[in-house]
């Protein structure tokens, strides 16, 4: 136990490392090297496909106030009745197979952080929407614009999340009509990674993209993607005029929309999964379109929020088995489609980061790597079904993704991988933790989990014995104030900030 104490004087041990900030380097473009899984067969999979295109064909989606979308479909050949529109076979298919880019880029402000949506590539995105935040020192509360501000800052530091979100948290300390300037600049200021704008009205769509332009350059933004917007449909088999605008504004600009339906079985879709597969595909599909009704060749991502929920009670549960197998089954529908594919991440019912929050997290972001998801969102920090977005989970989900990203590079079969050096030096019955091979190895052979704690019982209960919520509490301090801005031009940050300004004095105080 001396020689513990005076290793942990000296900041050696994991106490001392986790004081340090991460020396690990994680690439933006993450390349999946491992295969999906590919649960369902080619009739299984028609039978879905032909489900959607049944319930397109004879129910119909309505377009709820957007004239302008009802006029689109009208001219592309779908049959509109007053709100309703019907879809026939193959239309919507046809559409989004002619120009949906399969693979894009979007661009970050540092060069260096910009990602590819598609294809095998994979992003990590933290946590979207919640209301409230959580920590150990203050518990559960509404979300400010400084928590804001510091969930972009974490998710800066954070060598494994490539992208830097939207909403990270609902800043209800400022109005709502204005609130999403703040959020944007932010993104734009705290980091430099790629980021998500807002799209509760078409105005504050309009907003973001302007700020972008700003940021970017008129001309790059209208040939090249640097920003998202995440559209709701409102399931079953509703669009309406706030989502819908917000779609054609981000779709005109040249910019990426994410459509999702957000069903959870047995209230807002079917309570089997494969008639809410099918729903899925159906609401996905049309929205998918709509952007390229909008712009031909605009970058767009097939969204999809699949969940079970309670019967007795009605509340969302997460981690289950059934959206696992449909989001397995989603993303072997989102190939067959040629889109790129948005799943969740670390979802869970749980209030805090405990044994709850830990499997359902696990398994909710395990089923979107085996499905071949290229953005995942809801990547780190959430808790109690979306209502909160929790510090010390943050930090362990960014951990967990870590360990993503090491699994995605599957295994090597090299000359260093096969070792067979190593069993020439060592031999038969002795160890291999001294041999040329293991020292030449032992940084990178092995993910170093920074929130496990695999210490003795005796040098765990002298650290504090801290649990692992504990443990993230203190990390989340230290990256916070380790936490150094990232440079940006500053006349672009003071066109940034003169264009916050100017619309906050046109835009009436709104706090609903």
């Amino acid at each position: 136990m001396g020689e513990t104490r005076a290793r942990r004087r000296e900041g050696g041990g994991r106490a001392g490392r986790a004081a340090r900030p991460a020396d690990v380097a994680a690439p933006a473009i993450l390349t999946r090297q491992i295969p999906t899984y590919e649960l369902m067969g080619e009739e299984g999979l028609a039978a879905i496909e032909d489900a959607a295109d049944q319930i397109l064909q004879e129910i119909g989606i309505d377009f709820r106030g957007d004239e302008e979308a009802l006029r689109l479909w009208r001219e592309a050949g779908a049959d509109v009745q007053g709100e309703r529109v019907r879809f026939p076979r193959g239309l919507v298919r046809g559409i989004i197979q002619a120009s949906t880019p399969r693979q894009f880029k979007q661009h970050a402000r540092n060069p260096e952080r910009t990602v590819i949506i598609g294809g095998d590539h994979v992003v990590f995105s933290p946590a979207y929407g919640s209301p409230f935040v959580r920590d150990l020192d203050g518990g559960r509360r509404y979300g400010t614009l400084e928590d804001f501000e510091a969930f972009v800052k974490l998710a800066y530091a954070s060598p494994w999340l490539n992208h830097s979100g939207g909403t990270i948290c609902e800043p209800v300390d400022i109005p709502v009509s204005t609130r999403h300037l703040d959020m944007v600049y932010a993104h734009l200021r705290y980091s430099d990674k790629p980021f998500m704008g807002s799209v509760t009205i078409p105005e504050r769509a309009a907003d973001s993209i302007a700020m972008a332009k700003l940021a970017f350059g008129e001309d790059f933004v209208d040939q090249n993607c640097v920003i998202l917007g995440n559209i709701n449909v409102n399931s079953p088999l509703v669009y309406d005029s706030a989502m819908t605008g917000a779609l054609r504004a981000y779709a005109a600009a040249n910019q990426c929309t994410v459509v999702v339906p957000f069903i959870l079985g047995g209230a807002m879709g079917p309570v089997t999964t494969t008639g809410a597969i099918a729903q899925a595909l159906a609401e996905a599909m049309v929205g998918v379109a709509l952007t390229q009704l909008v712009r031909p060749g605009a970058p767009v991502i097939f969204g999809n929020f699949l969940s079970s929920m309670s019967l007795k009670s009605g509340a969302p549960t997460f981690g289950m088995p059934e959206p696992t197998l449909g989001y397995m089954v989603v993303g072997q529908l989102a190939r067959r489609l040629g889109a790129p594919l948005r799943l969740g991440g670390s979802l869970t019912a749980s209030k805090v980061a405990d044994a709850q929050s830990a499997q359902e997290s696990s398994d909710s972001l395990m089923a979107s790597m085996l499905s071949g998801a290229n953005f995942i969102l809801h990547a780190a920090g959430w808790l109690e079904g979306g209502l909160t977005m929790g510090y010390e989970k943050f930090i362990i989900d960014c951990d967990h993704v870590g360990m993503m990203h090491v699994l995605m590079k599957g295994l090597a079969t090299d000359d260093n991988a096969l070792a067979l050096d190593a069993f020439r030096e060592v031999g038969v019955g002795k160890h291999f933790l001294g041999c040329a091979h293991t020292l030449s190895n032992y940084r990178t052979a092995f993910y170093d989990a920074e929130m496990a704690d695999n210490d003795s019982f005796e040098q765990w209960a002298e650290a504090g014995s801290l649990s692992s919520e504990a443990r993230a509490a203190r990390r989340c301090k230290e990256i916070l104030a380790a936490y150094e801005a990232p440079p940006i031009d500053p006349a672009v940050d003071e066109a940034l900030r003169e264009f916050v300004a100017r619309r906050k004095a046109d835009l009436p105080e709104a706090w609903y």
